[in-house]
Protein backbone atom coordinates (compact mmCIF):
# COMPACT_ATOMS: atom_id res chain seq x y z
CA UNK A 1 0.00 0.00 0.00
CA UNK A 2 1.14 3.33 -0.86
CA UNK A 3 2.37 6.09 1.66
CA UNK A 4 0.01 8.70 2.15
CA UNK A 5 1.92 11.91 1.69
CA UNK A 6 0.44 14.58 4.06
CA UNK A 7 -0.74 17.35 2.68
CA UNK A 8 -0.60 20.48 5.07
CA UNK A 9 -4.18 21.99 4.47
CA UNK A 10 -5.14 25.62 4.28
CA UNK A 11 -6.35 27.55 7.12
CA UNK A 12 -6.40 25.24 10.48
CA UNK A 13 -3.79 25.80 13.13
CA UNK A 14 -0.77 27.12 11.66
CA UNK A 15 -3.84 30.24 9.92
CA UNK A 16 -4.77 30.50 13.52
CA UNK A 17 -1.02 30.99 14.78
CA UNK A 18 -0.54 33.15 12.25
CA UNK A 19 -3.55 35.50 12.73
CA UNK A 20 -2.98 35.59 16.47
CA UNK A 21 0.67 36.50 16.10
CA UNK A 22 -0.32 39.44 13.72
CA UNK A 23 -3.55 41.18 15.67
CA UNK A 24 -0.71 40.28 18.69
CA UNK A 25 1.61 42.85 16.68
CA UNK A 26 -0.84 44.96 15.70
CA UNK A 27 -1.90 45.90 18.94
CA UNK A 28 1.75 46.13 20.38
CA UNK A 29 2.78 48.53 17.93
CA UNK A 30 -0.77 50.97 18.90
CA UNK A 31 0.00 50.67 22.28
CA UNK A 32 4.04 50.99 22.81
CA UNK A 33 5.11 52.29 19.20
CA UNK A 34 7.13 50.27 17.06
CA UNK A 35 10.53 49.16 18.41
CA UNK A 36 9.53 49.27 21.89
CA UNK A 37 8.40 45.29 21.97
CA UNK A 38 10.46 41.83 21.07
CA UNK A 39 9.69 38.76 20.27
CA UNK A 40 9.34 37.26 23.53
CA UNK A 41 6.66 40.34 23.84
CA UNK A 42 4.59 39.37 20.98
CA UNK A 43 4.97 35.40 21.61
CA UNK A 44 3.74 36.11 25.01
CA UNK A 45 0.64 38.46 23.75
CA UNK A 46 -0.07 35.77 21.11
CA UNK A 47 0.15 32.65 23.42
CA UNK A 48 2.77 30.75 21.40
CA UNK A 49 6.30 30.05 21.96
CA UNK A 50 8.96 32.12 20.72
CA UNK A 51 10.41 29.75 19.02
CA UNK A 52 7.13 29.16 16.93
CA UNK A 53 7.54 32.65 16.00
CA UNK A 54 11.57 32.22 14.98
CA UNK A 55 10.83 29.04 13.01
CA UNK A 56 8.17 31.29 10.81
CA UNK A 57 9.65 34.47 10.74
CA UNK A 58 13.25 34.15 11.14
CA UNK A 59 13.10 37.15 13.33
CA UNK A 60 11.36 40.62 14.35
CA UNK A 61 11.45 42.97 11.23
CA UNK A 62 10.35 39.58 9.15
CA UNK A 63 7.55 39.41 11.17
CA UNK A 64 6.52 43.03 11.41
CA UNK A 65 7.18 43.29 7.62
CA UNK A 66 5.01 40.30 6.73
CA UNK A 67 2.03 42.01 8.96
CA UNK A 68 2.48 45.11 6.84
CA UNK A 69 2.01 43.10 3.48
CA UNK A 70 -1.36 40.46 4.70
CA UNK A 71 -3.32 43.05 6.59
CA UNK A 72 -2.37 46.20 4.30
CA UNK A 73 -2.97 44.25 0.96
CA UNK A 74 -6.15 43.01 1.72
CA UNK A 75 -7.43 40.76 -1.40
CA UNK A 76 -11.54 41.46 -1.19
CA UNK A 77 -12.76 41.22 -5.03
CA UNK A 78 -12.08 43.84 -7.64
CA UNK A 79 -15.27 45.73 -8.36
CA UNK A 80 -16.97 45.32 -11.74
CA UNK A 81 -19.55 47.89 -11.83
CA UNK A 82 -19.87 48.14 -15.92
CA UNK A 83 -17.66 51.62 -15.84
CA UNK A 84 -14.21 52.68 -14.98
CA UNK A 85 -15.07 55.51 -12.42
CA UNK A 86 -17.53 53.41 -10.73
CA UNK A 87 -14.76 50.74 -10.70
CA UNK A 88 -12.28 53.20 -9.69
CA UNK A 89 -15.22 54.90 -6.57
CA UNK A 90 -16.16 51.73 -5.66
CA UNK A 91 -12.29 50.10 -5.36
CA UNK A 92 -11.18 53.31 -3.43
CA UNK A 93 -14.05 53.33 -1.02
CA UNK A 94 -12.90 49.76 0.07
CA UNK A 95 -9.29 50.80 0.32
CA UNK A 96 -10.70 53.54 2.87
CA UNK A 97 -12.57 50.50 5.03
CA UNK A 98 -9.57 49.19 5.16
CA UNK A 99 -7.27 51.92 6.52
CA UNK A 100 -9.47 53.88 9.20
CA UNK A 101 -10.26 50.75 10.53
CA UNK A 102 -9.51 49.90 13.89
CA UNK A 103 -5.72 48.59 13.05
CA UNK A 104 -5.92 50.54 9.64
CA UNK A 105 -3.84 54.23 11.07
CA UNK A 106 -1.50 51.83 13.26
CA UNK A 107 -0.55 49.40 10.49
CA UNK A 108 0.57 52.30 8.43
CA UNK A 109 2.80 54.14 10.79
CA UNK A 110 4.16 50.48 10.97
CA UNK A 111 4.87 50.20 7.12
CA UNK A 112 6.43 54.15 7.34
CA UNK A 113 8.88 52.93 10.11
CA UNK A 114 9.74 49.61 8.30
CA UNK A 115 10.73 51.66 5.35
CA UNK A 116 13.59 53.17 7.12
CA UNK A 117 15.10 50.26 8.87
CA UNK A 118 16.89 48.67 5.94
CA UNK A 119 16.51 45.55 3.14
CA UNK A 120 13.34 44.29 4.57
CA UNK A 121 11.44 46.94 5.45
CA UNK A 122 12.46 48.50 1.74
CA UNK A 123 10.84 45.30 0.15
CA UNK A 124 7.73 45.24 2.44
CA UNK A 125 7.07 49.12 1.52
CA UNK A 126 7.93 47.10 -2.56
CA UNK A 127 5.94 44.27 -1.91
CA UNK A 128 2.43 46.48 -0.86
CA UNK A 129 2.93 49.22 -3.51
CA UNK A 130 3.51 45.76 -5.96
CA UNK A 131 0.43 43.90 -4.96
CA UNK A 132 -1.91 47.67 -5.26
CA UNK A 133 -0.08 48.02 -8.79
CA UNK A 134 -1.56 44.55 -9.74
CA UNK A 135 -4.80 45.31 -8.08
CA UNK A 136 -5.52 48.33 -9.69
CA UNK A 137 -3.76 47.25 -13.54
CA UNK A 138 -6.64 44.41 -13.56
CA UNK A 139 -9.16 46.78 -13.06
CA UNK A 140 -7.62 48.98 -15.77
CA UNK A 141 -7.12 46.91 -18.09
CA UNK A 142 -10.43 45.26 -18.07
CA UNK A 143 -11.76 49.59 -18.57
CA UNK A 144 -9.57 49.66 -21.45
CA UNK A 145 -10.99 46.52 -22.99
CA UNK A 146 -14.21 48.35 -22.85
CA UNK A 147 -12.85 51.15 -25.04
CA UNK A 148 -12.47 53.52 -21.78
CA UNK A 149 -9.58 55.97 -22.16
CA UNK A 150 -8.10 54.37 -19.03
CA UNK A 151 -5.36 56.25 -16.54
CA UNK A 152 -1.81 54.04 -15.61
CA UNK A 153 -2.11 51.90 -12.11
CA UNK A 154 0.68 55.17 -11.23
CA UNK A 155 -1.58 57.96 -11.54
CA UNK A 156 -4.42 55.91 -9.11
CA UNK A 157 -1.60 55.70 -6.85
CA UNK A 158 -0.52 59.56 -7.16
CA UNK A 159 -4.39 61.02 -7.31
CA UNK A 160 -6.31 58.96 -5.50
CA UNK A 161 -4.78 56.31 -2.80
CA UNK A 162 -1.72 58.52 -1.79
CA UNK A 163 -4.22 61.55 -0.70
CA UNK A 164 -6.10 59.03 1.38
CA UNK A 165 -3.28 57.61 3.05
CA UNK A 166 -1.83 61.07 4.08
CA UNK A 167 -5.32 62.39 5.28
CA UNK A 168 -5.43 59.00 7.63
CA UNK A 169 -2.03 59.55 8.87
CA UNK A 170 -1.68 62.84 9.89
CA UNK A 171 -5.48 63.13 11.12
CA UNK A 172 -6.45 65.52 8.25
CA UNK A 173 -9.91 64.72 8.37
CA UNK A 174 -12.61 61.38 7.67
CA UNK A 175 -12.58 59.67 4.43
CA UNK A 176 -16.04 60.51 3.93
CA UNK A 177 -17.39 58.99 0.13
CA UNK A 178 -17.90 62.57 -1.10
CA UNK A 179 -13.83 62.95 -0.18
CA UNK A 180 -13.22 59.78 -2.28
CA UNK A 181 -15.14 60.70 -5.20
CA UNK A 182 -14.13 63.97 -5.57
CA UNK A 183 -10.60 62.20 -5.68
CA UNK A 184 -11.24 59.92 -8.41
CA UNK A 185 -13.64 62.85 -10.18
CA UNK A 186 -10.19 65.37 -10.33
CA UNK A 187 -8.64 61.93 -11.08
CA UNK A 188 -10.70 61.89 -14.39
CA UNK A 189 -10.85 65.18 -15.48
CA UNK A 190 -6.78 65.62 -15.64
CA UNK A 191 -5.93 65.85 -19.19
CA UNK A 192 -3.84 62.79 -20.53
CA UNK A 193 -4.95 61.06 -16.90
CA UNK A 194 -7.64 59.28 -18.18
CA UNK A 195 -11.16 59.33 -19.64
CA UNK A 196 -13.49 61.90 -18.97
CA UNK A 197 -16.06 59.55 -17.10
CA UNK A 198 -19.01 61.57 -15.24
CA UNK A 199 -21.33 60.39 -12.97
CA UNK A 200 -25.09 59.32 -14.38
Amino acid sequence: MEERQRVRRPGGRSARVAAEVHQAVTELVGERGYGAFSVRDVAARAGVADSSIYRRWGNLENLLADVVLTRLNARSPMPDTGSLAGDLRTYAANVAREITGPDGPVLLHLAIALSKTGQQGVRAGEGLRAERTRQLQSMLDRASERGEDAPDAFAVLDHVLAPMYIRVLFGMGPLTPEYIDGLVDRLLSVPGEGCRARRA
